[in-house]
């Protein structure tokens, strides 16, 4: 086992964090010094995004700067500061620059963790100023600055380059340093998550697809020889693709075929099961006529009754949906859609509200999904409609149920731009 790691961070913290990773071989170590997003536009090439299996970043400062600029995909971690690596700097600060702990203003770690720390030394002070929230590397060196130029602090303990532009300003300023135990704390759980991720990845993955090569053609126009040449042309197209995912297809009936691989293949062809999947002989085939379901799970069977459920939630959203049912039941999509929902359609939460409400646990799943989509919990019919993927008369029906059942209330009415009646608006109660 091999496992690309690209590494993230200041080229001292990057030299310490390798010499510990030499421990493992398991390991194959990029190393990319990078201090600002730009850094990472000029250094993290495409070629490496996709080459890597998971990211280090050697501290907080690295890792919230390579969250902002999202564009990794692979599993991020960084090391944490915590315990020694952080007490033994406070102990050297206080001993060096003879002040109290609420003289320091901190930052690389919340309050918590300084706190333990501290308390880890012997000393049962809060310290006062730490800046935990703050992402930007300029609004951080603004922060310690104005303390120490208030004369509220007396020295900064921050990381690099933040360390360096406060020394140049004249603030006594000590620079955190990751310890060999915070290394392999992470190492660990980078290891953990490796497994899961390989263990997952070769999870059967089966494709229930449906096309309907009559859609919107007079279905008397087609003789037999021609649809023996239609579905010959089909089966060319899914055969190549079926290829490239390393599977096998077979066929049902004319117009419905099965697709076995496994759940790493299916997660890189569509993103993650975010997008259709993107190969050439497949996007030849009308989109709009294929109707798929994709099912996972650790055996045939159970992937196979998945791919069955998934089918059922697509054809609901419309030809040319594509849905894909987990292993724990959990449906997304469709794909490729702006209003792609997760929900499940198990839960043991929503069952009382599903016996009181008459609506079924997946309908109530789907709408805790769309409210969490979009972030508020008040909406009108043509929203749900557009969220659950349903005609707007059912959404109608859902929110006048729960409205009579008391989970929901009418707060407001918004005029059509055109003719027609007001439309409603719900809020929906927490549920």
């Amino acid at each position: 086992m091999k496992i690309r790691l690209g590494l993230l961070g200041p080229s001292d913290s990057l030299e310490f964090v390798e010499s510990v990773l030499k421990n493992w071989p398991e390991f194959i170590c990029t190393s990319i010094e990078c201090l600002t997003e730009e850094d990472l536009d000029d250094k993290v090439t495409p070629l490496l995004k996709e080459e890597m299996d998971m990211w280090l970043c050697t501290g907080l400062i690295t890792y919230n700067i390579v969250q902002s600029w999202n564009q990794l995909e692979a599993p991020i971690f960084y090391v944490v500061y915590k315990g020694s690596s952080l007490y033994k700097t406070v102990l050297r600060v206080l001993y060096e620059q003879k002040i109290d702990v609420n003289e320091i203003s901190f930052d690389a770690g919340d309050s918590t963790a300084w706190e333990q720390a501290l308390v880890e030394a012997g000393i049962e002070v809060k310290p006062k100023f730490v800046e935990s929230e703050t992402i930007s590397l300029n609004e951080l060196v603004v922060y310690h600055f104005k303390l120490w130029e208030s004369g509220q602090t007396k020295a900064a303990i921050t990381g690099h380059p933040i360390h360096h532009e406060l020394q140049r300003l004249g603030v006594p300023t000590y620079r955190l340093f990751p310890s060999s135990m915070a290394v392999e704390a992470v190492v660990t759980n980078m290891l953990r998550t490796y497994e899961m991720l390989r263990y997952k990845a070769t999870q059967i993955a089966v494709q229930i697809i449906e096309i309907d090569p009559f859609l919107g053609i007079a279905k008397d126009s087609f003789s037999t020889d021609e649809l023996f040449r239609m579905e010959l042309k089909i089966m060319e197209h899914l055969l190549t693709y079926t290829k490239s995912i390393h599977g096998s297809i077979k066929s049902t009936r004319f117009g419905r075929y099965v697709i076995f691989t496994t759940r790493g293949l299916m997660e890189d062809i569509t993103r993650n099961f975010r997008q259709m999947p993107d190969i050439e002989d497949f996007t030849q085939l009308d989109q709009e006529k294929m109707t798929c379901g994709i099912g996972i799970g650790q055996t045939v069977y159970d992937a196979e009754i998945n791919a069955g459920n998934a089918l059922l939630h697509a054809k609901e959203c419309g030809k040319g949906s594509w849905m894909i049912c987990f292993d724990d039941k959990k449906i997304a999509g469709p794909l490729g859609k702006p209003e792609q929902l997760t929900y499940s359609y198990t839960s043991e939460e929503l069952e009382a509200l599903s016996q009181e409400t008459s609506l079924s646990v997946m309908t109530l799943n789907k709408l805790k999904s769309s409210l969490k989509k979009l972030a508020s919990d008040e909406l009108n019919a043509n929203e749900l409609a557009k969220y659950m993927q349903i005609p707007a008369r059912s959404a109608r029906r859902i929110l006048t149920t729960l409205e009579e059942k008391g989970f929901a209330e009418v707060v407001a009415e918004e005029k059509p731009h055109t003719r027609g009646r007001p439309r409603k608006v719900y809020k929906i109660s927490p549920f």
